[in-house]
């Protein structure tokens, strides 16, 4: 009877152990299905960008001032890449990948802009923003809110994400020549010295007085549609 009732328990235990196994492959199959499209989708828009950039470099410059140029391509990747993140974690090798790809599809976008400012006699404002999602950065999540923030009420504003601690030498390089010494967040503005830590949305208006002009010229163009 003893070694009956172990069987049955045994069997029982096995059965709970599978049923769970099941439910949790059915799950995670059907997470890995999301993800793949999400890659998918990305990958097409990243090979959609680039082709744009060929095509902007030869407009001429009535055409490029009133294109936002790749912002709401930029934009869309980086919210499906902070879903990618969420779902697969950052250490994920596909997160990786496609982070990687966005991390270069921000610095080609970032030398465009600068060769359209000076073709075209333009004053955007650049900030690049460097974070770390490893756990050391307390501060990376909320002053990235900020960003967001700032770039809503700016439309003008070009704000380039970099996570710090990617292994990509474009970043790596981009991270020399812009003086930074690893202390996180960083804010680096028009190429002016970076800025460590923490700044609210106040301190940031304070830090980047172009943006009163860039408000100004925002606003003079709505007029001008009406």
């Amino acid at each position: 009877m003893a070694l009956q009732k172990y069987i049955l328990v045994f069997i029982i235990t096995a059965a709970i152990f599978a049923t769970a196994f099941y439910v949790a492959t059915r799950l995670d199959s059907r997470r890995l299905a999301d993800i793949r499209a999400t890659q998918e989708s990305v990958s097409i828009d990243i090979l959609s960008s680039e082709t744009q950039f060929a095509l902007l470099g030869n407009l001429d410059c009535k055409t490029i001032s009133e294109n936002p140029i790749l912002s709401t391509e930029l934009n869309s990747l980086a919210s499906r890449l902070s879903v990618a993140e969420e779902n697969l974690g950052a250490t994920n090798a596909e997160v990786i990948r496609l982070k990687k790809q966005y991390s270069l599809l921000q610095i080609k976008d970032y030398i465009l802009m600068q060769q359209v400012s000076q073709k075209c006699n333009l004053k955007p404002v650049f900030v690049l923003y460097f974070y770390s999602n490893q756990g050391n950065c307390s501060e990376c999540g909320p002053a990235g809110d900020v960003l967001t923030y700032l770039r809503t009420q700016y439309p003008g504003l070009r704000v380039y994400s970099f996570d710090y601690n990617l292994d990509l030498s474009a970043v790596r390089t981009l991270i020399s020549l812009r003086g930074l010494q690893g202390q996180l967040p960083a804010l680096v503005i028009n190429d002016r010295p970076p800025v460590y830590g923490f700044k609210t949305f106040e301190e940031i208006q304070t830090l980047i007085p172009e943006l009163k002009t860039l408000s100004t010229t925002t606003a003079a163009t709505s007029t001008k549609q009406r």
